[in-house]
């Protein structure tokens, strides 16, 4: 059953998905070659229970981190390791925390060093689907027109959309209903109403689209051995349009990019 959202529900749901928010732009400043993994999974531990909040990954299902940290061929669900970060590498960074008995869950890809120019366009692209499914994210589209848009997009360039991982209804729980798939048909699905809060999350592949579950119970890559990019966006429906929950915002201030992309999304409430 999907659980709608009240505005004072949506106002302490900004809060943790802002937490989130900040901690991926703490550790935005800390991500270069020769870093380990591991160290970044300690300093966002560190940095949410300073903020009064819990590590929402941490002990979820037995998963025995605070991030879910995926380079290059890994999908996501990747354990933290002591394996030094290098120049070249794309590291999907995936964070959760529980503040005010809500959870904020996201995620972003990110470029260290200097990447191979067909890996930097395969993170455009995907970051670019994730707000071509955020537009659809409108009161009485379908969840339908948001997977459609996501797919479209990153097929026409050629990339795999990985059918075995969602996004999700998100809230008092990491994962509620409705399922929020990154492929699918225009006009199917749960209709999109006032209130709803989901987790929007294209996980797109360089190469095929089929990708490996490992022995560990959580790892996944591609099955080619390919490079994935993985983004996601908290995001809630406000008077009939999405509006952004999380933000990459910190992110950009702390890699000095200059970005308008949620420009459209944003409302003060």
């Amino acid at each position: 059953m999907i659980q709608l959202k009240t505005i004072d529900e949506l106002r302490l749901m900004k809060e943790s998905a802002r937490l989130v928010s900040r901690t991926l732009g703490m550790l935005a400043k800390e991500i270069k070659p020769g870093i380990t993994t591991l160290y970044l999974d300690k300093l966002a531990h560190d940095f949410i229970k300073d903020h009064g909040a819990q590590p929402a990954f941490l002990g979820y299902g037995g998963f025995p981190y605070s991030l879910c940290i995926s380079p290059n061929e890994q999908v996501v669900h990747g354990f933290p390791s002591k394996e030094e970060i290098k120049e070249g590498d794309v590291l999907s960074v995936d964070c959760g925390a529980i503040l005010n008995g809500f959870v904020g869950d996201h995620a972003y890809t990110f470029e260290i060093g200097e990447v191979k120019p067909e890996t930097k366009k395969l993170l455009k692209v995907a970051k670019e689907s994730l707000y071509k499914g955020i537009e659809q994210c409108v009161r009485g589209k379908r969840i339908g027109d948001i997977s459609h848009a996501i797919q479209s997009h990153c097929e026409k360039e050629g990339y795999g959309v990985v059918r075995e991982l969602v996004g999700h209804g998100v809230g008092r729980q990491m994962h509620e209903d409705p399922q929020v798939p990154n492929y699918g048909r225009q006009g199917s699905g749960k209709v999109i109403k006032d209130g709803l809060t989901i987790a929007i999350e294209p996980m797109i592949n360089m190469g095929i689209e089929k990708v490996k579950f490992h022995n560990d119970g959580w790892t996944v890559t591609t099955l080619d051995n390919q490079p994935s990019a993985h983004f996601e966006h908290d995001v809630a429906v406000i008077n009939g349009k999405p509006v952004l929950l999380s933000t990459f915002q910190y992110i950009y201030e702390a890699l000095g990019i200059k970005s308008d992309e949620e420009k459209a999304f944003q409302l003060d409430f």
